[in-house]
């Protein structure tokens, strides 16, 4: 679709006219059409959040206010605009997504957008339809794929035919302005770019630092997206009984982010037992005992697109947990909630992690790789180090009100017998933080 007016919208869309005003809304204010194209959550999750007095985002409100804050980063580097290939970032900027995980590894789809002019969009083949109802998203092209399995020998071929494309649109709403910043992109469109005296920015410092900042709306919807997240760890906790596969208690989780309209999962951190040390291990085939600790991240993509990146780590069975399993899930505990305690705006990076509580040195080993993260569509930034990884990895930087975080910790001695893994979700407020999770801790493992 390549629009006369760029910055008009389609009348029609096939599924949905945003112009058709008589369409009662939902309590998101999207339209209440479930014949739509786009996804949402379904009345199972409406209900759910109604129950719990939840209040859901303004759509509209937050599509603007994210496409608003790329465009005030892409001013403040003065770029012409910024080419997004990631698709959690165009799901950021625009709304669309299209097969969520095909697309991270099949560079199919992109966005410009220009700090002033129209937003375009080039979606995989035929597939127009799928953001022609989001007002934000001007003209809708393809043409943008050009990875091998795509192109074969003509990669280079259709990488000119891309690049002439972006470099006609930077022509018309650069203002001369050449420099364009690019998040991600294959090596043959770089080529290209640099044939045509595109001169190419780095892109993530603007997309990761526009998101790092939500509103009012982003935080709603986060708060809808731990619920839902929050109902299925409970569903899962009733398929926790021994003689259970890992994968059993799993697909619980996903059945319930999905059944909720959330969207995916980006691991599976699920172990038990001996699985639980060392961390990282994804649930496979093992039958879980009586008495197995079971630690969890759930790293899942619920409604909206937010994230919700909880860890528990939960006894399975009817029996008494042992010293050493409240040993360990004691002290995860407590390192958790006394980092926590940290958190208030105007807070150095550096100074979290040189006031974080230190781990004891026989869990030091195997450290988790951070002692917080932002957090948002998924992890992002910023990273905060355990102190023996500042110098190698960490960088400047200070937290900000409307920053969202995980804090989290794993617990488990090298060769030790089992490992407890914490996380929770926070919001950092005007005096310090807020924390978004409601899912309760074991009492019988805390000492």
């Amino acid at each position: 679709m390549n629009l006369g007016d760029p910055y008009s919208i389609s009348p029609s869309n096939r599924k949905i006219d945003p112009t058709r005003h008589a369409i009662p809304l939902k309590a998101d204010c999207t339209p209440d059409d479930n014949d739509r194209v786009e996804i949402g959550p379904t009345p199972l999750a409406f209900r759910e959040w109604a129950a719990l007095g939840l209040t859901l985002p303004n759509l509209p409100r937050l599509r603007e206010y994210r496409l608003k804050r790329i465009r005030g980063q892409l001013r403040k580097h003065d770029y012409a605009g910024i080419l997004i290939w990631d698709p959690l970032n165009v799901r950021y900027a625009t709304d669309c997504t299209n097969m969520q995980l095909w697309s991270t590894h099949n560079a199919c789809r992109c966005v410009f957008i220009p700090t002033e002019g129209p937003v375009v969009l080039w979606d995989f083949h035929a597939c127009g339809h799928l953001s022609e109802h989001l007002p934000l998203v001007n003209e809708v092209r393809h043409g943008a794929s050009f990875f091998y399995f795509e192109s074969g020998e003509r990669v280079e071929e259709h990488a000119h035919a891309f690049a002439e494309q972006i470099d006609d649109l930077l022509r018309q709403y650069g203002g001369g302005n050449r420099r364009l910043a690019i998040d991600k992109m294959e090596i043959a469109g770089v080529r290209e770019f640099e044939k045509m005296g595109i001169d190419m920015q780095p892109g993530q410092p603007v997309t990761e630092q526009a998101r790092s900042i939500k509103d009012e709306n982003e935080i709603n919807a986060m708060r809808c997206a731990i619920a839902s997240c929050e109902a299925a760890i409970d569903e899962m906790r009733l398929a926790m009984h021994p003689g259970q596969t890992e994968n059993d208690m799993w697909a619980k989780l996903h059945y319930g982010n999905i059944i909720r309209g959330g969207e995916w999962i980006e691991t599976r951190l699920l172990s038990s037992g001996p699985r639980t040390n060392p961390w990282f291990q994804e649930c496979g085939p093992r039958i879980v005992q009586n008495g197995d600790l079971v630690a969890f991240d759930t790293d899942l993509i619920g409604p909206y697109g937010y994230c919700a990146d909880l860890s528990r780590t939960q006894l399975c069975g009817d029996v008494r947990p042992t010293d050493e399993q409240c040993r360990i899930y004691s002290m995860a505990y407590e390192h958790m909630m006394a980092n926590m305690a940290l958190l208030k705006p105007g807070v150095s990076f550096e100074e979290l992690t040189m006031k974080a509580q230190r781990l004891p040195e026989e869990f030091n080993d195997q450290r988790y790789g951070f002692i917080m993260h932002g957090v948002g569509l998924c992890d992002e930034y910023p990273s905060i180090r355990y102190p023996e990884d500042f110098e190698s990895w960490g960088y400047g930087g200070e937290l900000e009100k409307g920053m969202t975080l995980c804090v989290e910790v794993y617990m488990g001695e090298v060769n030790g017998l089992e490992g407890v893994k914490l996380e929770d979700q926070v919001l950092i407020t005007e005096t310090g933080y807020e924390n978004l999770t409601c899912y309760p801790f074991e009492d019988n493992l805390l000492v």
